[in-house]
């Protein structure tokens, strides 16, 4: 004998009902990783030349002797050259961890300004635990801000535009 619904008169749910909207199941459209990786390689052309153009400022207006000595002029010496690959290497680094962020985390460019803001606070304190004087401490700081302040401004500036759009999103 059947027994009467506990659900009284009221009918199963309709999968085909436009009154309960379904989830939509469209997988969503991914990153733009060839622009994003276009974006990163700008972003190392432009942080070599602002590591180069830092340097030859303290070097040549500043007349402070930083990552090289006095004697090897207004643009340095090798070291210069390897300040500019250094920066390149890191804008890349910058964009694979942007990259990484953009496929897994929440709110991507905010978590990636700030790794990126404090990997360059450390990277202005390293002069300070070695034996420079003063002045190459500071200038050395201030080029490393420099660097750090191009990758971090340039690539959390443009990440908007390699992510998919989002509804909701404003």
């Amino acid at each position: 004998m059947a027994s009467p619904s506990p659900y009284g008169d009221y009918q199963a749910h309709d999968p085909g009902d436009r009154r309960y909207p379904q989830p939509d199941t469209r997988p969503s459209p991914g990153i733009a990783a060839g622009r994003l990786w276009a974006t990163g390689a700008a972003t190392a052309v432009v942080a070599a030349l602002a590591a180069v153009v830092a340097t030859l400022f303290i070097r040549a207006v500043l007349d402070v002797a930083v990552f090289a000595p006095h004697r090897a002029g207004v643009w340095g010496d090798a070291t210069t050259g390897y300040l500019a690959a250094m920066a390149v290497a890191a804008a890349f680094v910058a964009t694979g961890l942007l990259h990484l962020l953009l496929t897994t985390t929440a709110q991507p460019r905010l978590f990636f300004t700030w790794i990126a803001g404090l990997v360059t606070v450390v990277m202005m304190l390293l002069p300070f635990t070695t034996d420079l004087g003063t002045a190459a401490k500071i200038a050395s700081a201030a080029v490393f801000l420099t660097i750090g302040a191009t990758i971090t401004g340039l690539l959390s500036a443009t990440s908007g535009s390699v992510m998919p759009a989002r509804e909701g999103r404003w």
